[in-house]
């Protein structure tokens, strides 16, 4: 399986920022709004407009017989923006506003749902449901690997974990590089306990971070530990996996490149699967498949591959 992507790359992620919003996600489930409500309803609650302003677009939405997103925009006092934030809240399908978050713009998915990029991450988010993830809680994990760096790991898993969350699934994204960690910057969340502090013991299940305006948690790599690979290796971990697969439907780890250390081959002995992302005319054939290799040999699967086009 192979999806080609395009992304601009720094590190794991796309230098020019692409960009989302949301609805309160939590551990335990998801808060879903009411689907009846109407246009005007859902921006007055969001602060968008004033009652006085929902009030003068009623009126011109009567006397001219407009729907109130095209009466609103005639007076001046909505934009489009406005108006797809509305239908998104209304159709369930979280997606967020430049500015009014601290998710990176990075994370085109969130921020730019039609954008052909995020086409193709929903092409293989299906591939993905059909190849990999079911009802099976030990089918729940998937671990996000490249062979070397700047490859467009950290991006790709990031996006992922937003469309996976945008079709309502139960969505955590874990920062499972702890080494050079980007996903709290990514997403705009507290970094200073993570997965490093849950594996030593020194936290629990509070480091999982919702995402405000998405469907979506993560939990942060912590603090980098000076052992990663003995930390990833512990019993705790496979554990901390099995215990979450009751909590979410989709879990995506996100993990340092092959080409560093054993981490990565770590990881997707624990989750049981990978998705491989490389880079075109950057990643060499030889490392692929070395890691390829590796995958197998620890009796893991490379459920497809993801192909960043720069």
């Amino acid at each position: 399986m192979t999806a080609p992507m395009a992304a601009d790359s720094d590190e794991d992620q796309p230098a020019q920022p692409k960009a989302t919003n949301v609805i309160p996600a939590f551990v335990g489930g998801v808060a879903h709004p009411r689907r009846d409500r109407s246009v005007g309803a859902i921006l007055l609650d969001a602060g968008r407009i004033t009652l006085e302003e929902a009030e003068r677009i009623l009126q011109a939405q009567r006397d001219r017989g407009l729907r109130f997103g095209d009466a609103g925009k005639a007076l001046g006092l909505l934009e489009q923006k406005d108006i797809e934030f509305a239908l998104s809240r209304q159709f369930e399908y979280p997606y967020l506003v430049p500015g009014d978050t601290k998710v990176s713009e990075k994370v085109v998915a969130a921020f730019h749902p039609s954008r052909p990029q995020v086409e193709a991450l929903r092409v293989l988010r299906s591939q993905l449901l059909l190849r990999w993830f079911d009802n099976d809680p030990a089918r729940r994990a998937l671990a996000v690997i490249s062979a070397a760096s700047k490859e467009g790991r950290s991006y790709i898993a990031a996006n992922l974990a937003v469309v996976f969350s945008q079709l309502a699934e139960r969505t955590l994204l874990i920062d499972a590089d702890l080494r050079n960690p980007s996903q709290h910057e990514l997403f705009g969340v507290d970094n200073r306990l993570g997965l490093s502090a849950v594996l030593s013991g020194r936290a629990g299940l509070e480091t999982v971070q919702a995402i405000p305006g998405l469907k979506l948690s993560v939990l942060p790599a912590g603090t980098p530990p000076p052992n990663p690979q003995e930390l990833l290796a512990r019993p705790g971990f496979a554990r901390l996996l099995d215990e979450l697969a009751t909590q979410f439907d989709i879990i995506l780890l996100d993990s340092p490149p092959a080409s560093l250390a054993a981490d990565a081959q770590i990881i997707t002995v624990r989750t049981g699967a990978a998705l491989l992302v490389a880079r075109t005319n950057a990643t060499r054939i030889w490392r692929v498949q070395g890691i390829s290799d590796r995958v197998l040999e620890a009796k893991a699967t490379i459920i497809g591959s993801v192909l960043n086009d720069y």
